[in-house]
């Protein structure tokens, strides 16, 4: 199902004399331009902004023709991000270009989602090293060395998909560390050896020396790989990198499948790509956000937070805290309901939440999540009970016993926890345990 917003533009993006105009929409203002200026390395970020927009038009999963998406455009002080998931919602792009990255000024903030059609990628694979790229972010123009006619602004509406892929991504990725950095020559060889098109196999990456070596088994230092091909995209941006880093969450012997993050870095730009867990997984189902939602103040707290973001390259969750005298806990699921919205991302390179703005209001995810609104109605008509240590949940005609884990969260004994063991979020009956038993505590 897709969310249809509506965009106005001032005009079409068009080519002509030797200029390519493209339009936007969103900001502060109506149509506005937030920067203007030249990319320091022109040829790096056309093969950045053409793996940003090859991974919005690719379903990895289960391929069909190519999508017709949009990437995301945020400018904020000193930082210009590009971004966009997959048709199937399993692997989302960005590259971060940085103040190396350009010579011009980022005169205003904003975010928009950006038409990159098929005259406008190959004008950027045009792009030759003598080649000046010229980028201006609003309705005047952004602007290469080349000539190929008009280029028409295609309006799409976004997917209710990416709206949850970018409220669930950056908790995801908030749970990762780095862990390898190999030098560019050694990412090349480790990228070519891979698998190549549609493999699905779940494999595991582990530091060694300068390089990376592959495992069928989890365990410590390593990182989750899933679907091998799904990191094509990096192949175009390799010559200009400098290094491969590779974060995900601490693993052990046994663990499941978990979300990755494989990010080349050129010294002015980076450009990632977060894996899913599994080829088949979109991140619009791994339901991380639940349990920060599931509180009676996040929506309060997530107001006072929004009203202290000022569009910073990154947030400080502690600054934030003392600001609004909020625990650092509540601030971080404050940005967790923020994120619903499209309002915060998260940067693995900084180890900070980055502030944007998508036309989606805040309640939008919880609305769309049957596993959250299906826990209230639980709790709303008193399904919720206590037998010593363990709560009961009446659902119909079935009584489900929900059990809190001492590592934290809750067992419970539905279908849904039988087939995930809590690896996609909690079911609705554990949630709605967890929102009485916040509750008692509360008035405790």
């Amino acid at each position: 199902m897709n969310a249809i917003q509506t965009y106005r533009y001032l005009g079409p993006s068009t080519l002509r004399d030797g200029d390519l105009a493209l339009q936007t929409s969103g900001g502060p203002t109506a149509n506005p331009r937030f920067f203007t200026g030249f990319l320091t390395a022109p040829q790096a970020a056309a093969a950045g902004l053409l793996a940003v927009a090859e991974v919005a038009r690719t379903r990895y999963h289960q391929p069909v023709s190519p999508a017709s998406l949009d990437p995301v455009v945020t400018g904020s002080r000193d930082r210009l991000r590009f971004e966009s998931f997959s048709g199937c919602c399993g692997v989302y792009a960005r590259l971060d270009v940085s103040p190396a990255g350009f010579d011009g000024d980022v005169v205003a903030h904003g975010t928009t989602n950006v038409d990159v059609n098929a005259p406008l990628r190959e004008a950027l694979a045009r792009v030759g090293g003598l080649d000046p790229l010229h980028l201006s972010v609003g309705p005047d123009d952004l602007t290469v060395s080349t000539l190929d006619g008009p280029v028409v602004e295609r309006k799409v509406p976004l997917p209710a998909r990416w709206l949850r892929g970018f409220a669930e991504v950056h908790v995801l990725a908030a749970a990762t560390a780095v862990r390898a950095e190999i030098p560019a020559a050694e990412a090349a060889a480790f990228l070519r050896r891979l698998p190549r098109g549609g493999d699905r196999s779940v494999l595991w990456a582990v530091p060694a020396g300068r390089s990376l070596r592959l495992t069928s088994r989890p365990g410590p230092g390593a990182v989750c790989l899933a679907g091998a091909g799904r990191l094509v995209a990096l192949r175009g941006l390799l010559r200009y990198a400098r290094t491969l880093r590779v974060y995900g969450p601490p693993l052990s012997a046994g663990s499941p499948p978990a979300t990755s993050v494989w990010e080349l870095d050129t010294g002015g730009m980076r450009l990632s790509l977060t894996l899913s867990p599994e080829p088949h997984r979109g991140f619009s189902g791994e339901g991380g956000v639940l349990a920060a939602l599931a509180t009676d103040d996040v929506a309060d707290d997530a107001d006072l937070v929004s009203a202290l973001l000022s569009w910073d390259p990154t947030v400080d969750v502690a600054t934030l805290a003392a600001q609004a005298g909020r625990s650092a806990d509540r601030v971080r699921a404050a940005l967790v309901q923020l994120g619903t919205a499209g309002r915060v991302g998260f940067d693995v390179a900084e180890g900070a939440y980055f502030h944007r703005v998508l036309p989606y209001d805040a309640g939008r995810a919880e609305r769309d999540n049957p596993r959250l609104a299906g826990a209230r109605a639980l709790v709303e008509a008193g399904a919720v009970g206590r037998d010593g240590s363990v709560a009961t949940v009446r659902h119909g005609t079935e009584v489900y016993r929900v059990r809190r884990r001492p590592e934290g969260g809750y067992t419970c004994s539905c279908l849904w926890w039988a087939r995930h063991r809590g690896e996609r979020g909690p079911c609705r009956h554990a949630l709605a345990v967890s929102m009485v038993d916040t509750a008692a505590a509360v008035g405790a």
